[in-house]
């Protein structure tokens, strides 16, 4: 089972980052978006290739960011912002736009949490990879943003995205403290994990529309292939 190996995936790199093992991270991180690829594309097909797409740059980006040093790092962010744009993309067919329409304050919110971020940030990094990180870091905001237009999974899957990628940037700001590796690692997977599932819920969980917000195809029949077969 994809969702099964994730798991096992997930606690093994977590454990690798606590103990120090890089052959256990090589061996480990590589392979977590793709485990979740193979359970959306199960479940959906290419439904939501959007969100296929983000988990292959999400691949890369997991992959280059083991290699040590500054250019990898810069590497790294870029393929994750590629991650980023296509899963926005996902949610604005999904109808992210209208959703936020009425959210403003919300969208006020996150912006500012950004901004607030890159001021604390950029100045720490210096002025090529303060802006990399600012223009990154805008575009997890989007994502997170419009990530409410699947659901409260989806919503908290953005949410805990900023929180890791947020925890990398205060360490490469040099603010390092006790669990801040494996807590990267274990929010990254966790919002992985939230994010594909918006698409796709395992057997039994609620589908995005039946917590209290409005399912992705606003009240359209799921047989109207106009919204709803366009998905992600």
């Amino acid at each position: 089972m994809p969702l099964a190996a994730f798991a096992l995936l997930a606690v093994a790199n977590v454990t690798a980052v606590a103990v120090g093992s890089l052959p256990l991270e090589w061996a480990t991180k590589p392979l977590l978006a793709p485990a979740l690829a193979v359970y959306l594309w199960r479940a959906t097909g290419t439904r939501h290739a959007l969100v296929l797409a983000g988990l292959g740059f999400a691949t890369a980006g997991d992959v280059t960011l083991l290699v040590p040093g500054t250019a990898a790092f810069a590497v790294g962010i870029g393929f994750f912002l590629g991650a980023q744009i296509c899963w926005t993309s996902a949610f604005v067919r999904a109808g992210a736009v209208a959703h936020l329409r009425a959210r403003r304050p919300l969208c006020a919110v996150w912006l500012g949490v950004w901004a607030a971020a890159t001021a604390v940030l950029a100045p720490l990094l210096g002025p090529p990879m303060g802006v990399a990180i600012g223009v990154y870091g805008l575009a997890l905001v989007v994502m997170a943003l419009t990530a409410h237009a699947k659901g409260r999974r989806a919503a908290w899957g953005g949410a805990v995205f900023v929180l890791s990628d947020a925890l990398i940037g205060a360490g490469a700001a040099g603010a390092e403290f006790p669990g801040r590796p494996e807590l990267v690692m274990a929010t990254y997977t966790a919002a992985l994990f939230l994010l594909v599932t918006a698409f796709a819920p395992p057997h039994g969980a609620r589908a995005p529309g039946t917590d209290g917000e409005p399912p992705p195809e606003y009240g359209r029949p799921r047989g109207d292939g106009a919204v709803g077969a366009a998905g992600g």
